[in-house]
């Protein structure tokens, strides 16, 4: 196994190699934590790349990216015992709540395939070495890339600003084409997906389920999905606000669950804690309890933080204070409060690791490797695979922060 430095440290705003070992993120969105999933895998010196395949009969449905443009995924085929399985991976991204940002990002790959790279690099549990990615190297693994700011549930445009909100048709047009190269046939499944392409999984997941016979073996697992309802530093709430303007304006609530929608608010549907509950098909939520990307944008971003107390503390949890420390605590009992109920389910999986993260699968490092994340002894990709086989109940919650000495933490700059 590939023996992988994990300091994860990320610079915005910055393009610069990586160097000893220490990894340097480049990305201007606010979702730049989520730029490269694959993060510390860019260590990995040969890994497998994967070229980029638009879905020609999408245009017809009017399911295109924010610009118009058609939408794409990476397909690696699978061989052998995995031929007749496949892991479907949503691409994160962030959201873009209001026409100024939707026109930013329409110029960027999370708004148009004109600007998505032409080839990634599968790694974690994408990669095609058993070594790897011990379950799933041999299946059919597929990168659906996110190109409509709404975690692939919009339908909606705005012809004034020329912006297609076809997240929803997107995720259909994909689906079907796929079903159309062979996943039809099936055996099992797996719809996974990181940041907002792991709210995305947990929103898509029975639609998922009821694409295959009742024979097939299907689940659903999401990375760093499990965006809270909090009350950020100043006691507003960031991300209900941000929910708010991504659901009113992509038209998001027509793709909601409706067992949600009947007696909660649309954006109050966007969130995982209020759906999780009513997933009839096997979910595993797998997410860190002090989320990279929530600490900056959710708890303390800095329109709630004009004075910039929470200023080093966001970029770097050894910098906090005892009471910066124990408001981060109090949003991990948040989220273990969130999945109180999820959790009573023999068929749910968990994996809550008390770690400054954010999207652990794709990463070779945290996924798999020689001193990947563990909680009693057992690392990320052999949680997973226990649960989806069944070969064992995976119900895995840390001790709080900062008992855990296995993590992988992010460190910004």
């Amino acid at each position: 196994m590939t023996k992988l430095f994990w300091v994860g440290v990320v610079i915005a705003f910055v393009s610069a190699p990586v160097v000893a070992g220490f990894l340097d993120f480049n990305e201007t969105e606010l979702s730049f934590i989520e730029a490269y999933e694959y993060g510390a895998s860019k260590l990995n010196y040969n890994p497998l790349m994967v070229g980029l395949t638009l879905i020609p009969s999408a245009g017809a449905k009017g399911a295109v990216c924010l610009d118009g443009t058609l939408p794409g995924y990476h397909w690696h085929r699978g061989y052998g015992s995995g031929a007749n399985s496949w892991l479907i991976q949503l691409e994160g991204g962030g959201w873009c709540n209001n026409i100024r940002t939707c026109v930013y990002r329409k110029k960027t790959r999370h708004g148009s395939s004109t600007y998505m790279e032409k080839q990634i690099p599968f790694t974690g549990i994408l990669s095609d070495k058993a070594e790897e990615n011990p379950d799933f190297f041999n299946w059919n693994r597929v990168k659906l890339r996110y190109c409509d700011g709404a975690s692939f549930t919009g339908d909606s445009e705005n012809k004034a600003a020329q912006l297609q909100f076809r997240g929803q048709r997107i995720w259909l047009a994909a689906m079907e084409d796929l079903m159309s190269k062979g996943m039809r046939y099936a055996k099992q499944a797996l719809l996974s997906g990181c940041s907002a392409g792991g709210l995305a999984s947990i929103l898509h997941c029975d639609e998922f389920r009821n694409l295959f016979p009742r024979t097939t073996k299907v689940k659903c697992l999401s990375d760093a999905g499990l965006f809270l309802d909090s009350v950020d530093v100043s006691g507003g709430r960031t991300l209900r606000s941000l929910y708010s303007g991504v659901v009113g304006l992509q038209g998001v609530q027509h793709n909601l669950p409706r067992i949600c929608t009947n007696y909660l608010d649309p954006t109050l549907c966007f969130f995982p804690q209020n759906l999780i509950s009513h997933i009839q098909t096997p979910l595993f939520i797998l997410n860190a309890a002090y989320d990279s990307w929530q600490i900056q944008s959710s708890i303390a971003p800095p329109s709630a933080d004009p004075r910039g107390y929470w200023h080093d503390c966001r970029l770097n949890h050894a910098k906090c204070s005892a009471s910066q420390i124990r408001f981060l605590q109090g949003f991990r009992t948040q989220m273990l409060n969130a999945i109180k109920g999820f959790s009573m389910s023999r068929e749910n999986g968990l994996f809550i690791n008390s770690c400054f993260a954010h999207c652990q699968t794709e990463r070779q490092d945290t996924w798999f490797a020689d001193d990947s994340p563990e909680i009693r002894n057992k690392p990320i990709a052999i949680a997973v695979g226990d649960w989806y086989f069944d070969r064992a109940g995976v119900k895995a919650i840390d001790c709080p922060y900062p008992c855990d000495k296995t993590c992988h933490n992010l460190v910004f700059r």
